[in-house]
């Protein structure tokens, strides 16, 4: 039995050796974050970071490829029979299907008119698409309906036309809308990520980070001693009113997907511009603070669906900012940092105790299926 062993116990260098000449399988690993080389879509390519931003430019910027594309901004902007248009689509998978402060049918308005209205457009008219599966309730579906028809009235927009599919059961999650739009584009309006310029003024219209931790509550049955409400609400009116003080408004963007960080990052690097932030001035509210620190997120990262961030020349921001506060859906805006030479294409945050934090792009996404 004493050989027996001692020939089956291989020497320690021997099983050294073969260790490290094992042939590594990656598909055995376990990581926090999805691998960057994935062979298959994974849920981070939705999130809105990293893992967003390689799948648009890796697969379907070298298919679409055009230079009305290029820009990537919120909406298209091109002009068609003499008029100036945006034109925007986007497709709405939240579950749950009602939240506090809202629904899929009020994300799927005011998602796409806060995307025509970054690019300053006045929304006219969408459609709707409905994916049903099969075994969803009608009331259910006719909510959501009353719920869209309800928030075009309310953004001033027509729902023009629509379509509806119906899947097999197990082949969908309850009910999906995508929604597309177009608006006009007003004279003298050019807003798009490449224009931040170094010394516009930072400005975000409110508290942030409301949308992600209000579906996160109520998807996990989480108390937090208050209610937190979804921000939903359409901000054509109020970009409507930012213009009416200056035109000249260089970048606007609602933070949805991937929040405020995610949006910053982008503008920062269409525009080879540096931005940094002050910690201190930005506004997240404090429920929303204990809910990230309970759940160890960021609400820099989290999900906004009735915010905007803008980019104005300094000397026209205190203006721009009266005029925000003046409506209700800017009533909180605030300065929260300033577009600058130092860094260019990065983020950073100036800290509360002197120090300085990148902000970098997120690769994946914290809260899954929040929009």
């Amino acid at each position: 039995m004493a050989d027996l062993a001692t020939e089956k116990a291989p020497h320690p260098a021997k099983a050294a050796a073969d260790t490290a000449e094992a042939p590594v399988d990656p598909a055995n690993w376990t990581c926090p974050a999805p691998l960057r080389d994935q062979p298959v879509v994974v849920m981070g390519h939705g999130g809105g970071g990293a893992l967003s931003a390689e799948l648009i430019d890796q697969v379907f910027a070298p298919a679409y490829g055009n230079p009305t594309l290029a820009t990537m901004a919120d909406s298209a902007v091109f002009d068609l029979g003499g008029a100036r248009l945006a034109f925007s689509t986007d497709s709405y998978v939240v579950r749950p299907l009602f939240f506090p402060g809202g629904c899929l049918g009020d994300l799927a308005v005011n998602g796409t008119v806060n995307d025509l209205a970054m690019s300053g457009a006045r929304p006219a008219y969408l459609s709707t698409a409905f994916v049903l599966e099969e075994g969803v309730e009608l009331s259910v579906v006719g909510r959501i309906a009353r719920a869209i028809g309800s928030a075009a009235e309310a953004a001033g927009v027509t729902v023009a036309t629509g379509d509806t599919k119906v899947v097999e059961s197990g082949h969908g999650d309850g009910v999906y809308v995508t929604t597309a739009g177009v608006g006009l584009v007003p004279e003298g309006v050019d807003i798009r990520p490449q224009r931040a310029r170094p010394g516009d003024a930072v400005i975000v219209s409110g508290p942030i980070g409301l949308h992600g931790v209000a579906i996160m509550s109520v998807r996990e049955g989480l108390e937090f001693g208050v209610e937190i409400a979804s921000d939903t609400a359409p901000l054509a009116g109020l970009v409507a009113d930012m213009l009416a003080v200056t035109k000249d408004v260089h970048v606007l963007r609602d933070p949805t997907r991937g929040g405020l960080g995610a949006s910053l990052n982008e503008i920062a690097r269409a525009s080879g511009a540096g931005v940094r932030l002050h910690e201190r001035a930005l506004p997240v509210p404090e429920e929303v603070a204990n809910a990230c620190g309970f759940l160890g997120l960021d609400p820099l990262y989290v999900a906004n669906e009735g915010r905007l961030v803008a980019f104005v020349p300094q000397d026209r921001a205190e203006e721009v900012l009266e005029a925000m506060r003046a409506h209700p859906h800017g009533a909180g805006a605030t300065v929260i940092g300033s577009c600058v030479e130092e860094h260019p294409g990065m983020v950073v945050v100036a800290t509360g105790l002197g120090g300085t934090r990148v902000l970098d792009l997120p690769l994946g996404e914290q809260l899954p299926r929040i929009c």
